[in-house]
C-alpha cells in the first residue's frame, strides 16, 4: 500500500493542432510500464503508490510528450496523500458493489 493517490490529465499541445488521443494513450502507457496500480478513468488517470514515485512517472509522461512532439504540456494532478497508506478501492468500494 502507498502514501497516495495522485490523479493526472495529461494535456499535450501538438503542433498542428493534431488528434491528442496518440499521446494520451502514450502517456498511460508510461503508467503501465512503471508497474503502479493505476486506472483510467474519461477526463484523467488515477495512480497508487508513494508520492515521490508517482511524481517520477508523471515527469516521464511529460518528458515523453515533447520526445514525441507536443511543443508543451499541461499536466492537470490532483493529489491525495496519506502518510499511513490509501488504496483506490477504499474510496470506491461502495460504488462497485
Amino acid at each position: 500500500m502507498g502514501n497516495s493517490l495522485v490523479s493526472v490529465q495529461i494535456i499535450p499541445k501538438t503542433k498542428n493542432g493534431e488528434d491528442v488521443i496518440p499521446y494520451v494513450d502514450e502517456a498511460i502507457s508510461i503508467i503501465e510500464k512503471s508497474g503502479v496500480q493505476y486506472e483510467v478513468h474519461p477526463l484523467e488517470t488515477t495512480m497508487e503508490g508513494n508520492l515521490a514515485d508517482l511524481f517520477k512517472v508523471i515527469e516521464q509522461m511529460n518528458e515523453r510528450m515533447i520526445e514525441i512532439g507536443s511543443t508543451n504540456v499541461i499536466s492537470q494532478i490532483k493529489v491525495l496523500y496519506q502518510p499511513d497508506g490509501i488504496e483506490m478501492n477504499q474510496l470506491t468500494k461502495k460504488y462497485k458493489e
